[in-house]
C-alpha cells in the first residue's frame, strides 16, 4: 500500500510513457516567508530556492533526479486527482517498479509541487505525515527489497546533505516488517522528509530505484 498524504487527492492508472520535462526559474513575486506559508507541505522544490514548475510532468521529473538521484527516470502519465493535484509514475526504466510522486499546485504562481511519494514495496506507518520528530526517530513500516535492505534518510528543507542515514530490514521474498531507530544532527529548517529508498545492489547511493517520502517537521 503506498503511504497516504491527507494533503492530496490524487487518481489511478497503470498507463506509463517515457517523457522528458524541464524545470523553470523564475523571479520571485512573493516574500520567502508567505510563500513559505503557501507551500510547507511540499518537499520539492523548496520556497526558498528559484526552481519551479509548470507542469507535473517536470515537478515528478526534477524530483525524481534532483531529490531521489535516479538515473534516466521514466516519467509517466499524470494521473488527474481533484482539479489542483495528482500523481505521476516514476520508474528507473521500463520494467522497473513504479514510484508514484504526489504533486499539487501550490502559491500564488499555480506552480507544480512535490507533496511526498510511495511504493508498493516500502510501506513506513510510523511517522506518519507531518508528524513531528526528535533524534532518534523511530522507523516503522514493511518492506520487500533485495536482502531486506531498505535505506533511509532524514533530510531538511535546503540542504543537499542527509542529516542522518542508515537502513532497515524487511524482507527480500515478500513484504515483511521493520523496525529501527534513525539518528540525525540538529536541523536549522523547520520542514524535512523521512527518505526510504532501495537500489538494484542494496547500498546506499544512487542509482536509486524505488523510494517512499514522508513529510515530517522537526521538534
Amino acid at each position: 500500500m503506498l503511504t497516504a498524504l491527507s494533503v492530496a487527492a490524487v487518481g489511478c492508472s497503470n498507463n506509463t510513457s517515457t517523457s522528458s520535462s524541464t524545470s523553470t526559474t523564475v523571479p520571485s513575486t512573493t516574500s520567502t516567508t508567505s510563500l513559505q506559508s503557501a507551500t510547507w507541505t511540499a518537499v520539492w522544490p523548496t520556497a526558498a530556492s528559484s526552481t519551479r514548475y509548470q507542469t507535473p510532468e517536470a515537478a515528478a521529473a526534477g524530483f525524481a533526479t534532483d531529490y531521489l538521484h535516479m538515473v534516466d527516470p521514466v516519467i509517466g502519465q499524470f494521473q488527474q486527482g481533484d482539479s489542483r493535484s495528482g500523481e505521476m509514475p516514476v520508474q528507473p526504466s521500463t520494467t522497473g517498479p513504479v514510484t508514484t510522486v504526489f504533486v499539487r499546485q501550490l502559491g500564488s504562481d499555480n506552480s507544480w509541487w512535490v507533496l511526498g511519494a510511495g511504493t508498493a514495496a516500502i510501506s513506513l506507518t510510523e511517522p506518519v505525515w507531518n508528524a513531528s520528530i526528535t533524534t532518534p526517530v523511530t522507523l516503522k513500516g514493511t518492506a520487500m527489497a533485495y536482502e531486506g535492505t531498505v535505506q533511509t534518510q532524514v533530510r531538511e528543507d535546503d540542504n543537499s546533505k542527509p542529516l542522518g542515514e542508515g537502513y532497515v530490514t524487511g524482507r527480500g521474498d515478500a513484504m515483511g516488517p521493520f523496525s529501527g531507530s534513525l539518528a540525525f544532527t540538529k536541523a536549522t529548517s523547520k520542514y524535512g522528509a523521512i527518505v526510504l529508498y532501495t537500489t538494484s545492489a542494496g547500498d546506499k547511493g544512487p542509482p536509486v530505484i524505488e523510494a517512499s517520502v514522508v513529510r515530517v517537521q522537526f521538534g
